[in-house]
This record gives C-alpha cells, structure tokens and sequence, in this order.
C-alpha cells in the first residue's frame, strides 16, 4: 500500500442493475418505463438552441421548478432540483443527518441508503420488515437522527398508507422524515399533501420512472422553504451548476404534459394487472404492487434458477442474492408484447425444469 492511501475514504459502492447491451434483449430489470418520453420532449430538442449551451445553466433551475410548482401546487420555494432523485437524496443525507443518533430506514429497500450512510459516516439502524415485507410503523417511535422510507418500497413494491405516514411523523416531530417516492405515480399516495401540516417532512420524486426520462437525469424534492433552503446552502457549496440546461428544458415540457404522462401511467398499470394474474396461473405470488415492477416468487421453483434461465433468452430480470428475499425476483413491467414474450419463456422454463426435477 502507497503511503496516501490510508486517507482514502474507501466505501462499499452500489451496485447498479445491469444495464446490457444484447440486440432483440428484453430488458426487465431496472424499471424503466418502456414508452418514450411526452412528445413536447422531442419537440424540444429538435428546438434546442445551440448557442445556449456555451452558457451556464440556471443554477435555480427556476423554468423546471416552476413547472413543478403549478402542476403540483407548491410554491417555488418548496421545490429542490437535482441530477436525478440520487442527487436529491445524496444532497438530503448530507443535509440533514448529522445527529449522533442512528438514521432509520427498513433492512429490506433501495440499497443506496446504506451506501450514502457510509459515504458521509451516517449512523444508521436497519429495521426489519414484517414477513409479508410491510413496514411495522410502530419500529419508527423511537430516538433517531432521521428516518428515510421509499413508498413504494423498493424492491418490494408495497405502499404504506398515508395515515401510517402521518403516523411516523406524528412521533418523530425532532427529526427530518424523508419519503422517497420514487414508484408513487403508478398506485401510490403522495405524502405531498402532509406539507403543510409537517415542516419536518421531505417529499422525493423522479422524472426517471413515470416521466420516461431516466436517461435525462433529473429528480426534485417537496419540503418546507427552511429544508429547500438548506439544501440548496450545501449544493451551493460544492456545486451551484447541477441541472444541465437541455435536462432543465426537457424536464419543464414533459412535466406540463400531463395527459400524455396519465396515458402511459393507464397502459402500465393496465399491463401490471394483466401480468400479475398471468404470474399467478403459472405458480407464482407477490406482494400488491403499487409500483412499475412485482416482486415475484414461485411455490416450486428457485428464483435464481428462473433468473439464469431467462438470461439465456436474452431476458433480463432483477435477482437479489440476499438473505430474505433471495427467492424473488424484480420484474419490470414492460409492453404487452414484452410481457408476452416473458410469460411465454416463463411457461417453458418451468415446464422443463418440473420434468427434470
């Protein structure tokens, strides 16, 4: 070892879903939204000014945020813009969980909170799920440094309530509660409406899910003026320009789109019905999705055995090796052809595998 490099700060990264690269793949594993993005999106940047991007971007994001705030009814100044929902909830635990008290946040949900507390030398606790993987509100009335709770859970696909949510804020009044609700559009309740009543609460979205724009990178935050502000102080202090100015433009078309983005929300959740009842007639079983994905087990046969299987078809679901719920696995919703096209490989793998077991 070089003598530097015992003050490198060495953390456990995440890992990403893979993202592979198989001409006719069908591609099932990090929820993306299969449909394109609203067409004012392209219009957009048939239009984009070249000229523009010799220039800074607004380091406000004013012209997303304002779009934001008349389709969601929320002031301005409630709003935070950042380089995908990641951004914003790096930006949040370095924020606001500084306490010597442990963060707390379900032992089964989107891996990149450990990974941020780590990365900041956050002390958290893992609370566990219940067996059928939904949050015990009660775990959360308890001494804390912050709470974070991804509703719809991820990679689960349950939703909490929003009175079970309320709940958890009622008791945790001197902390910062975070709702990451990366998955809302596609079943979900928004605790957006919570706002004005909890000036500790900080409401999480994506443009990466429903919007169709993971590519472009752009999340925001719902919280209190005083939480945007201190936000937007420690964003400022290692890097004012964030938000790209053709990601700003975009993010403002397709926001104000909202016909198009409740069309595509109709198709997928449409699909997922379908899909779900089709699972379960070939032997499957999940949790109630309120997300863009199922989280599905089968009765008789492994989910890492189904995952490689798959894989060999150019078929690309989620696998977790991980204790708890190493026998499930994280199927995006796709097309209906996609879909199809699954639950046709699906009848045949488990076919072979029931005559060779």
């Amino acid at each position: 070892m070089n003598q530097w490099e015992q003050y490198f700060r060495k953390v456990v990264p995440y890992v990403p879903g893979e993202q592979p690269s198989v001409p006719g793949m069908i591609k099932l594993n990090t929820n993306e939204n299969p449909y394109p993005p609203s067409p004012k999106v392209k219009k957009a940047m048939e239009e984009l000014d070249m000229d523009k991007l010799r220039l800074y971007p607004d380091p406000t994001s004013h012209a997303l945020a304002e779009a934001l705030s008349t389709v969601y009814g929320v002031n301005k100044e409630q709003i935070f813009v950042g380089v995908g929902s990641d951004d914003v909830l790096g930006t949040a635990f370095l924020t606001f969980f500084n306490a010597e008290e442990p963060i707390l946040f379900p032992d089964i949900t989107y891996s990149f909170y450990e990974v941020w507390a780590g990365l900041y030398r956050i002390p958290y606790v893992t609370l566990p799920l219940l067996e059928d993987f939904s949050v015990r509100k009660e775990d959360y009335y308890r001494k804390n440094g912050g709470i974070i709770i991804a509703n719809p859970n991820a990679p689960t696909s349950l939703n909490m309530d929003l009175e079970a949510i309320r709940d958890i804020l009622l008791n945790n009044k001197e902390s910062i509660v975070i709702v990451d609700e990366a998955y809302v559009d596609f079943g979900g309740e928004s605790a957006l409406s919570l706002l004005a009543e909890f000036e500790n609460l900080l409401v999480v979205q994506t443009f990466s899910k429903s919007y169709s724009m993971a590519g472009i990178r752009i999340g925001y935050a719902f919280g209190a003026p005083s939480l945007i502000k201190a936000m937007n102080d420690v964003k400022y202090s290692y890097n004012s320009y964030t938000m790209n100015l053709p990601s700003l433009w975009y993010g403002a078309e397709a926001v104000n789109d909202q016909a198009y983005h409740n069309k595509m929300l109709a198709k997928i959740i449409s699909t997922r019905t379908w899909v779900i009842e089709e699972l379960k007639k070939l032997g499957f079983t999940m949790p109630d999705s309120k997300a863009n994905f199922l989280f599905a087990t089968h009765k008789e046969i492994p989910a890492e055995k189904i995952f490689l299987a798959l894989r060999e078809k150019n078929i690309y679901v989620r696998y977790f090796n991980k204790p708890r719920i190493n026998n499930y696995l994280r199927i995006t919703i796709g097309t209906d052809k996609e879909m199809e096209t699954l639950m046709s490989a699906l009848a045949e793998i488990l076919k072979v595998t029931s005559l060779t077991n």
